[in-house]
C-alpha cells in the first residue's frame, strides 16, 4: 500500500454532528491520525438517523471512520487539562463548538499557541469570529438560508426548500480542510511562519457557492429567483420525465451538444433557427424548449434514452436514489460503494473516499466504533499516563474508556 498523503499529521477533533467531524473524516481518510474527542455521553450524531445493531447511527459509523475515539469530560478542570496536553502534541485542532466555549475553558487559540506555536487551529462557527453576529449559535440550515442557497432552491410558485442533505455543514467542512492544508503548507515552506488560526463561517461557505447571484445584484440590481430544475443561465439543462416513470437529467447547453440533441429528436433545424440558435435564445425560450424535450422523453423508457443520448455525445444521467447508486457499475468501479470493518465482526457499508490520488490516496481502515474505545491507549501513548492514573480518572468520571 502506498503512503497516504497525510500520514504523520496528527489532528485533534473537538466537535459534534457534522461540520468539524466531516472535516476530520476527510483528513483521516488520507492518513492523518485524527483523535476525536467526545463527551462521556458521545456525539449526538450517534442518535441521528437509523440505528445500527450497536445502537449508534449508520451515519455515525461513516462519519467517524478511521478516527481514534476518546471520551473526556471537558466540564471538569482535570478533563480540560488532559485535552490541553493533547493539543500540545497535535498539528491541527478542528472545533465547531458554540463560539467562545473553548476560550472559556482555557482551550482557545491563545491558550494553546504559547506552548505549541505551530498549531493550526480551525474554528467552524455560524458567522465567523468577527462581526455583529459572531456570538450567535449557528446551524447548517440557517446558514443555507442566510447564505442565499435556500432562496434560489425550489420552484417559483413554492416556498424555498432545502437540498436534502446538510449542505451548509458539508461545504464548511471542505473549507476547513482547505484552510488547514493551506496553513500547513505555509508552515512547512516558511521557517518564519508558525501556525495559524483558520476561521470558517457556515454562512460564508454557503455564500461562496452562489456563483453570479451576488455580482448580478451588485452591478444590475437583479435578484435571482427560484427556477426549479432549470439552469438559470444556460439551456437546455433540466430533468425530464420518461415513459417508465423515471427522471432523466439532460445537459445540452453548448451549441454542439444542442445540435446533437435536436438531430436525435429529428428536429435538426431547431439548432439553426426557431429561436433556439444561441444559448441566449434558448434561455429566453426555455419553457417551450423544455416542453419539447419532455414530449420526446415521455415516449421512451429511461434505458433507451440513456443509450441514445450517450451514443450521440449528449451529457445525460438518471436521477438516482440510494438503491440506484449502490448498484451502479461506475460508482462500484470507483470504489464509492464500500463495506469496511465495523465493531466486532461486522461490515459497514458506506460512501468511499474522495478525491482519488494516484500515488498517495486515501483508504478506509475501519468504521467508527464505541464511545471512548481509544481513550486509554491515546492517553498512555501521548501523555504517558499509567494504568493506575487512568483508572482513577475513570472512577472520577473524567474519562470514559
Amino acid at each position: 500500500m502506498t503512503i497516504p498523503a497525510l500520514q504523520g499529521l496528527r489532528v485533534l477533533e473537538i466537535g459534534n454532528l457534522v461540520a468539524a467531524p466531516s472535516a476530520g473524516r476527510i483528513l483521516a481518510d488520507f492518513g492523518a491520525e485524527v483523535i476525536k474527542l467526545e463527551s462521556l455521553d458521545g456525539d449526538p450524531l450517534r442518535e441521528w438517523g437509523r440505528p445500527s445493531p450497536t445502537g449508534s447511527s449508520w451515519w455515525w459509523h461513516m462519519q467517524s471512520r478511521n478516527k481514534r475515539l476518546i471520551s473526556v469530560d471537558l466540564k471538569t478542570q482535570e478533563g480540560r487539562k488532559l485535552v490541553h496536553q493533547l493539543a500540545q502534541k497535535c498539528d491541527v485542532l478542528i472545533e465547531n463548538l458554540r463560539p467562545g466555549r473553548l476560550n472559556s475553558w482555557g482551550l482557545g487559540y491563545a491558550d494553546l499557541v504559547e506552548g505549541n506555536p505551530g498549531i493550526i487551529y480551525v474554528s467552524i462557527s455560524g458567522y465567523g469570529l468577527t462581526g455583529p453576529y459572531q456570538d450567535r449559535p449557528g446551524f447548517g440550515h440557517i446558514a443555507e438560508s442566510m447564505g442565499g442557497i435556500r432562496y434560489v432552491t425550489g420552484f417559483p410558485d413554492m416556498p424555498p426548500v432545502r437540498t436534502g442533505v446538510s449542505l451548509g455543514d458539508e461545504v464548511a467542512a471542505l473549507q476547513a480542510v482547505i484552510g488547514a492544508l493551506m496553513a500547513l503548507y505555509r508552515r512547512q515552506v516558511d521557517p518564519e511562519h508558525k501556525g495559524d488560526y483558520v476561521d470558517v463561517a457556515l454562512t460564508e461557505s454557503v455564500l461562496a457557492l452562489t456563483e453570479a447571484m451576488l455580482p448580478e445584484y451588485l452591478q444590475e440590481g437583479v435578484v435571482q429567483e427560484r427556477t426549479g430544475n432549470q439552469l438559470l443561465r444556460a439551456a437546455p439543462s433540466n430533468i425530464y420525465p420518461t415513459q417508465d416513470g423515471r427522471w432523466l437529467a439532460i445537459g445540452a447547453n453548448s451549441s454542439k451538444t444542442f445540435k446533437s440533441l435536436m438531430t436525435l429528436m429529428d428536429k435538426p433545424e431547431l439548432a439553426e433557427e426557431g429561436g433556439y440558435a444561441t444559448n441566449t435564445d434558448r434561455v429566453a425560450h426555455v419553457n417551450q424548449l423544455d416542453a419539447l424535450i419532455s414530449n420526446w422523453t415521455t415516449q421512451r423508457p429511461l434505458d433507451k434514452l440513456l443509450a441514445q443520448l450517450h451514443d450521440a455525445g449528449v451529457p445525460a444521467g438518471a436521477v438516482m436514489d440510494a438503491r440506484d447508486i449502490a448498484e451502479d457499475p461506475q460508482f462500484k468501479a470507483r470504489e464509492m460503494v464500500v463495506h469496511v470493518p465495523g465493531p466486532g465482526e461486522t461490515k459497514v457499508g458506506m460512501t468511499g473516499v474522495v478525491p482519488k490520488l494516484l500515488h498517495h490516496g486515501g483508504h478506509i481502515h475501519h468504521a467508527g466504533g464505541n464511545i471512548g474505545e481509544d481513550t486509554k491507549d491515546v492517553l498512555s501513548h501521548l501523555l504517558q499516563l499509567s494504568e493506575d492514573e487512568m483508572k482513577e480518572l475513570e472512577r472520577a468520571g473524567i474519562i470514559r474508556g
